[in-house]
């Protein structure tokens, strides 16, 4: 048991698992923003464009039955049955949904990328324009004593 405690705390605390484990957190988080933009600023642009809201389209495939109730004591004869419906606006809205986080990831990854390139640049031009270091007393006397055993030779 020992031995499977370990094996698991040296693998759920791996950069790479809390690595994970944060970006699923903040990928949540980003989903929601993204949402709200979808549904809050965007699909009401649309709605008022179509005059109509696109989650709510559905076709109604079996029809719903009202609840019947008798007149004269007011009980329940018969229980209402919801209608069936293809709901393909709350689909269209999903996939809606898809491109834009899919936009704002490419967007956002391409902005790294270039941060990530400009930075490298910037530290290879760093590293070449810097002079070189100056040799330690211990590299000049090694220098000097194998300068000199090559004039012995």
């Amino acid at each position: 048991m020992a031995k499977f405690i370990e094996e698991f705390k040296e693998f759920a605390f791996k950069g790479n698992v809390m690595d994970m484990a944060v970006g699923v957190i903040i990928g949540g988080a980003f989903g929601k923003i993204v949402s709200s933009i979808v549904g809050d600023l965007i699909m009401p642009l649309v709605a008022a464009a179509w005059s109509v809201n696109v989650a709510d389209l559905k076709i109604e495939l079996k029809p719903g039955i009202p609840e019947v109730t008798d007149p004269a004591t007011g009980e329940v004869v018969k229980e209402a049955v919801e209608a069936v419906t293809w709901n393909y606006g709350a689909f269209c809205q999903n996939v809606l949904d898809f491109f834009i986080i899919a936009i704002c990831l490419f967007f956002i990854v391409k902005a790294i990328a270039k941060a990530s390139a400009l930075r490298k640049k910037k530290e290879a031009e760093e590293a070449a324009a810097a002079p070189e270091p100056e040799p330690t007393k211990e590299e000049v006397l090694l220098t000097e004593i194998r300068d000199l055993l090559k004039e012995k030779k």
